[in-house]
């Protein structure tokens, strides 16, 4: 009697009845999606880090001149661009909450430190 109860119960639940009402089609089409976002957010990265390297030139720049805040602008500004981009590629970003955001951002961050690092190193 109480495995007839439980059963009714979990299967009355929400949350299982969202997991498992999606189709394999849509399981596959939210997975591009997220794979195209993270794909956006690197690359938008690598472009900031190639273009911070570009140009500043001098790493070693004093603390006031008006260049040593020119690559974290430009990562700001590549963070922003994503957004454009997600229109471009026709992906809805209004559903993009602000842990989707921050994720974006993150990634963005690592590609741009990543790839600025290496091209300074390589002098």
């Amino acid at each position: 009697m109480t495995d007839v109860y439980m059963s009714e119960e979990i299967s009355a639940d929400p949350i299982t009845e969202k997991i498992s009402s999606k189709s394999d089609a849509e399981k596959v089409a939210g997975h591009q999606q997220r794979m195209i976002r993270t794909c956006v957010g690197c690359f938008m990265g690598i472009i900031t880090g190639v273009l911070s390297y570009l140009f500043i030139g001098d790493p070693v720049s004093p603390a006031g001149e008006p260049k040593a805040i020119l690559g974290w602008l430009l990562l700001l500004a590549g963070i922003v661009f994503q957004k454009h981009v997600f229109m471009a590629l026709k992906i809805d970003y209004s559903e993009l909450g602000a842990k989707d955001w921050f994720y974006q951002g993150f990634m963005a961050f690592a590609f741009w430190f990543i790839s600025w690092t290496v091209l300074l190193s390589i002098n």
